[in-house]
């Protein structure tokens, strides 16, 4: 069985020498949390709760799985023991605002934690995970009444929170949505309809779960701008927060599903309960927007946690396992057979998982502090911050769920046979991550956005702010004799990147299918490009720090590794992108 253990070196350096996140912190008015010595704390007691609390319930979980009886969902066993302590801890209160009992913390802190939590226990991080968008929803958007009666219970984790979208027909597409809100006389409104694969939207660890529901209202216009969205909780909640009554929303099953076996993912029927508006009526999707952005970045760090808990475990079983001899001669001579760390194959995998779970951790990381500075800031600089983090957001989605995907299956490939089977708990990340390139929109969903919305309707204005930041790193590494080939490669294919943009914006201007037929493989493009960008930033960064140390050899090591073995992969998708729809749109639909 795999043995998780939080990579507290790795993620210190990342936060201390490389984003300098005291300097941030104290930056945007975050002075509490701008000391290095309450960081370091918080990350060890974190890593002590997923090492010693979470992953020793992550495979008996999985086979367990959750039990329904009747409406009501059972979670496996000391997942309910694990909530209560992870409350106990104050984890879930620990970036909400002050005023409704949070810490105040920056969401970086959060992230940092948050990838402890989904590398230790994917499943179990799912029923906390989702109340963090209900909070920052509620806090965005909701009524001062609706702050101070649902914010307290949520972030003391009390209760948890659910984001109700989906529906049997209809996905992605939420304009042919079909969730009635009927108005009551008292000024509340009866949902009524169906939602299906509501992530833990019934179990058994807190008294009361608040959905946030979308809805439509009997006068509402049709498609998206006819969205409402709606509080809905389980058991009703008086003027005092008091719940004794059960609100007619019931799950009427659980799916049964590859992985992410212990997280309850319900079909929840809607018969008249009793939900209250948040805002302006026909904005629902626009407030919950708030909501899925959030649960973007959380997804996309699922696919890295889950990297990195399988490159621990193919890395251990690598140094472990004794199968035949190096082709240039025996390296264990005084063993049977030597370790098959040793064979060249092995080490492709093993640095491919390692690439991708330590470069989008930091892409990660970044990402996040992108967000500290969007809530924080003012004017231009806000402005900014916001325009990088939505385009950095389905880069990371999408990016870092496809390359967790690939890292979790080499995980399982290092152990051969026994990466197959489940007592090595291997091919369970395999099974775990695999939803998160569809779930929060697919990735194909994130494709269109980042080059349809992020891209050409922006004119193309943020993707040149960012490579002109690039380009302006890239004179630092330059100085460096180790990086300087890499930054002089790095500096050609953001000149690529931008003329293969220029020349899809140009096709899409003929025909639209164009966008759709590249935007998979761009997005792709973009993200081998913009992490090999990270990578260079980690490797500069160590050196500087201390060239000699074993930290930074890993860190160069990995990154020549990326440029060399990874960062080509970018012609395939060039390649893809410049040979149009034609290929993809021409063949007759009778003829797949």
């Amino acid at each position: 069985m795999a043995n998780y253990q939080a990579p507290i070196n790795d993620i210190q350096f990342l936060l201390h020498d490389w984003l300098k996140i005291t300097e941030h912190y104290k930056k945007y008015g975050f002075e509490e949390a701008a000391d290095e010595e309450l960081i370091n704390a918080i990350l060890e007691e974190g890593a002590k709760f997923s090492q010693e609390v979470l992953a020793p319930i992550n495979q008996s979980g999985d086979e367990q799985g959750c039990q329904i009886d009747g409406h009501e969902v059972t979670t496996p066993s000391g997942f309910k023991e694990a909530y209560q302590q992870y409350c106990d801890n104050g984890w879930p209160a620990l970036t909400s605002d002050p005023e409704f009992g949070g810490q105040g913390l920056p969401y970086s802190l959060s992230t940092v934690l948050g990838e402890m939590v989904s590398s230790a226990n994917m499943s179990w991080g799912m029923y906390p995970g989702l109340s963090q968008g209900v909070i920052e929803a509620l806090h965005a958007h909701g009524s001062k009444e609706q702050k101070q009666l649902y914010l307290p219970n949520l972030v003391s984790g009390q209760w948890t929170g659910t984001m109700c979208l989906t529906e049997p027909h209809c996905g992605s597409d939420l304009g042919i949505l079909r969730t009635k809100a009927e108005p009551n006389e008292n000024g509340t409104y009866a949902i009524s309809g169906t939602k299906i694969f509501i992530s833990a939207g019934e179990h058994d660890l807190t008294e009361n779960i608040i959905h946030l529901v979308l809805a439509r209202l009997p006068d509402a216009p049709e498609g998206t701008r006819g969205i409402s969205l709606f509080i809905v909780p389980k058991f009703k909640v008086d003027d005092n927060g008091v719940t004794d009554q059960r609100n007619p929303v019931f799950c009427g099953s659980i799916e049964h599903k590859m992985g992410i076996k212990a997280s309850a993912t319900a079909v929840l029927n809607f018969d008249e309960a009793e939900g209250v508006l948040i805002g302006e009526p026909n904005k629902g999707l626009n407030y919950m927007f708030t909501m899925m952005n959030a649960a973007r970045l959380g997804t996309a760090q699922q696919g890295q946690a889950l990297a990195e808990s399988s490159y621990q475990g193919a890395l251990a079983y690598a140094k472990d396992r004794l199968q035949m001899r190096a082709l240039s001669g025996a390296k264990a001579p005084d063993k049977a057979a030597d370790p098959i760390i040793v064979h060249p194959d092995v080490r492709r995998m093993l640095l491919t998982q390692k690439a991708f779970a330590e470069g989008n951790r930091a892409l990660a990381y970044y990402t996040a502090t992108l967000v500290d500075t969007e809530l924080k800031a003012e004017g231009e600089r806000k402005e900014k911050a916001l325009k990088e983090l939505s385009f950095l957001t389905p880069i990371c989605k999408a990016f870092m769920t496809e390359t967790g995907h690939e890292a979790t299956n080499l995980g399982m490939q290092v152990l051969g046979g026994h990466g197959y089977i489940s007592e090595w708990g291997m091919e369970q990340y395999a099974r775990d991550v695999r939803i998160s390139q569809i779930y929060e929109g697919t990735n194909g969903i994130q494709a269109l956005d980042l080059l349809g919305r992020k891209i050409l309707m922006d004119k193309l204005h943020t993707l040149r702010r960012i490579q002109k930041k690039m380009k302006y790193f890239l004179k630092d590494a330059q100085q460096d004799k180790q990086l300087k080939p890499l930054a002089s490669d790095l500096k050609t294919l953001i000149r690529k990147w931008f003329m293969l943009t220029l020349t899809v914006a140009r096709k899409a201007g003929k025909d639209r299918e164009e966008v759709g037929a590249a935007a998979f493989d761009y997005l792709m493009y973009s993200g081998y490009i913009y992490l090999g960008f990270i990578w260079l930033q980690l490797a500069y960064a160590a050196r500087n720090k201390d060239a000699d140390s074993d930290l930074a050899k890993s860190k160069l090591a990995t990154c020549q590794f990326y440029f060399q073995r990874i960062l080509p992969r970018v012609k395939t998708h060039a390649a893809a992108i410049k040979s149009g729809a034609d290929n993809l749109m021409e063949i007759d639909e009778r003829l797949f």
